[in-house]
Formats: C-alpha cells, structure tokens, sequence
C-alpha cells in the first residue's frame, strides 16, 4: 500500500505525542513493507526538502505564513497534486490547514482519504476559536473524510453531537510497553532528588495549565515537605513560571528540565512517584498511559476521554481546581502503598489495553479497506467501515 502521510509536526523535530506517534506509525508502516511519505511543514528548511527517515520518505516545506500557532506550508496544492499516485491519503488533526485543504483536494479528485482526531480542540490558540473551528471547517473536513480514527468512544460521540455522519473507528493509542516499563536504565542526572518527585510532561502552554501545579506546590510542601517538583518539556510560559518559582523562593525544590530526549523518557516517569497532567483538554494522551506503563500513577484533569482510566490509577479533579489538585497529590503522596498498588494496576490495564503494534496493526487494516473500497464503489455507496476488533466499553 502506498500511504501519503499530512502532518503538520513530527518526531524528532517536534516534541508531543501526535508527532511521535505519527514518526512512528510511519517507521513501522514502512517496516511492514508499506510505502510511505509523510508532507510536513518545517522551520528548519528554507525550501522543499526530500530525505529518508526510519523507512519513510519525509517531505518537508517551509512555512509560508502562522495563524495562532497554525502554520501554512509554503506548497501546500501543488505538493497535494501528486495524490493520484497514492492508494490512500491520511491527515492528522482537523486543527490543521494542512488537514483541511487535503480533505478539500481528495474531495475533489476522489482520492481514498483517513483522518486521525488527536483531540477536538486546540492547546495552541483561544478555546472559543478552537470550539468554533471544530463546528464549521472541523466538522467539513471530518465530513469529507472516508472514515475518522478516534481513540475514545467518548471523542467518537463528540463528534457525532455535533453532527458528523462520516464513518468513524475507534482505534486505542497505545505504546511500547517494553521501552516503558517499571524495569530499566535510570538518569538521576535528569530527575536527581531525594525525596519524592512529581512531574509535569508537556508544552508549557495555556492549555497544559502547568502553572496550576506549581499554584498547587505551596500547599502540597505543607504536607509533604521533602517533594520537588519537575517540569518537562518547554514553551513560552516557561519564563513566567520560572519568574514565580524565585519569587516564591522554591528553586531548591522546583526544576525546569526542559525537553528531554524521548528515548530518556522512560526513566523520567520511573523516577517519577506521581505524574500530573492538569490540562484544560486533550485527546487520548500518551504521556498518561506512558507514566502508567512505568507504575506511575496519575493525577489529571477530569476529562471524559481519560477519566475512566486515571480514576482506577490515580485522581482527577476539575480543571483550574487548584486546591483540588493540592488535595489529590498530597493524599497520594502520603500513601507509598496505595502509590505502589495504583501504579500496579495501571500497567496491568495498559499492558492488556494500549498494545503498539495493535494500535499499527489496526490503523493499517483501516487504511487498506478504505484504499480497496473507494476502488469497488463510490463515495455515497461505500459500505460503513468499522474498527477491526471490538471497541472496549467496559469501565477500564
């Protein structure tokens, strides 16, 4: 199968767990014996650039101009135009203009297009710009598309409250569980502390709210003295949050460790007693299901998609509930043995639940029924396309 891959960001260049995930259900596509190309805009290039990266051919073109945080390839149509060549077109994230002019050109030209939804609405820009897109250009590009892969039921029901009547799958995002694992390499010159470590993995932007966690710090030091707190990952409120944390005299107890190395993340989440993620939105998370596969539990916002899980491994609470999200963590830390008990738990249901190559495996056999039914039939007679294995609704 010849697979054209749009992508707006991707591993290694951007840190996150789209770009990952959309590197590496490339690399072992590719592995697969698939050919694959993956178009993507860049701020590393000054014009058209074509390399090999892990198997898969990556395109990358220069951004020709930036909409809160949406960037515009500089070729977006006339690297569309060799589509025809491909058996199926996959797009990332309605977000994208990207996305929404490949689903526009497949249109069109009857091209076989997918779209993957990494989450309904964006950390990027204002919540009421990204609610508002989802419900106009959103809706249009998932519309146009011959199915849509979800990672949840629940953004599946999202989608269809809103009216798309497109075909949608739900297939589960999951990862290596071996790479991470409660067994293997530690770097204690990352997270090197003596008490007991909490930590933040994402963007350090508005719709992360890491500045609720470190709101939250003063009162968790109240009851658990010897915790520190660490932020992974960078972004432009990264200086804000440094500005807080000397004005509030906490440097020895709070450490900005920046964008750590993917292949060190395993080891961060080992070293890790509690994992914190109090975002305003998402979609199916990796870093919550990476931190579970390492035994270590989570404290996250109450989201629909991942309140089922993190409510088995850990707490939620209501997003911009500072004290909530105090109360949660010092709880947790106050129990080494209800830490390790949850910690168990949760790698037990991602080893059963979040298996990678299924993951890959299932994406694929999706691709390929939508390449071989726009073949036999047309767009208004094609045949409902479902997920290949049963969707798991049971409480996890």
């Amino acid at each position: 199968m010849h697979i054209l891959r749009v992508a707006q960001d991707i591993f290694p260049e951007t840190v996150g767990g789209a770009p990952y995930h959309i590197h590496a259900l490339s690399r072992d596509q590719a592995a697969m014996g698939h050919e694959v190309t993956v178009l993507t805009v860049s701020d590393g290039v000054e014009e058209r650039e074509v390399t090999d990266q892990d198997g898969y051919t990556l395109i990358k073109q220069p951004p020709k101009l930036e909409l809160l945080g949406n960037q515009i390839f500089a070729n977006t149509v006339s690297d569309l135009r060799g589509m025809e060549d491909f058996d199926v077109v996959h797009t990332h994230s309605h977000l994208f203009f990207s996305s929404n002019v490949a689903a526009l050109y497949c249109r069109m030209a009857d091209i076989p297009v997918a779209i993957t939804c990494h989450g309904l609405n964006s950390q990027r820009g204002p919540f009421w710009f990204s609610r508002a897109h989802l419900r106009t250009l959103g809706k249009w590009t998932y519309d146009s598309a011959d199915v849509t892969l979800c990672y949840t039921d629940v953004e599946q029901s999202k989608l269809r409250n809103i009216g798309v009547d497109a075909d949608i799958a739900v297939v589960n995002n999951g990862i290596d569980t071996n790479r991470f694992s409660p067994a293997g390499q530690e770097h204690p010159d990352i997270v090197n502390q003596s008490g007991q470590a909490i930590v933040f993995v994402g963007r350090l932007v508005d719709g992360k709210r890491p500045q609720d966690v470190l709101a939250a710090f003063d009162s968790i030091r109240k009851h658990c003295p010897d915790a520190s707190l660490f932020f992974c990952g960078d972004g432009p409120l990264r200086d804000r949050l440094e500005s807080t944390v000397a004005d509030k005299g906490l440097a020895d107890a709070v450490e900005f460790l920046g964008r750590v190395p993917y292949q060190q993340m395993p080891s961060v989440f080992r070293a890790a007693d509690l994992f914190v993620l109090p975002s305003r939105t998402e979609g199916f998370p990796r870093t919550v299901i990476e931190a579970l596969a390492c035994e270590t539990p989570v404290v996250a916002s109450d989201l629909e998609q991942t309140s089922k899980i993190v409510n088995q491994t850990g707490k939620t609470v209501q997003v911009g509930n500072i004290e909530g999200f105090a109360t949660a963590i010092s709880d947790l830390l106050s129990d080494e043995h209800r830490l390790s008990e949850l910690g168990k738990h949760g790698r037990e249901i991602v080893t059963t639940r979040y298996n990678w190559a299924e993951t890959v495996q299932e994406t694929t056999e999706i691709l390929g029924q939508v390449a071989e039914i726009d073949d036999s039939v047309t767009r208004d007679k094609k045949e409902s396309i479902s997920s290949p294995t049963p969707v798991i609704k049971d409480e996890i």
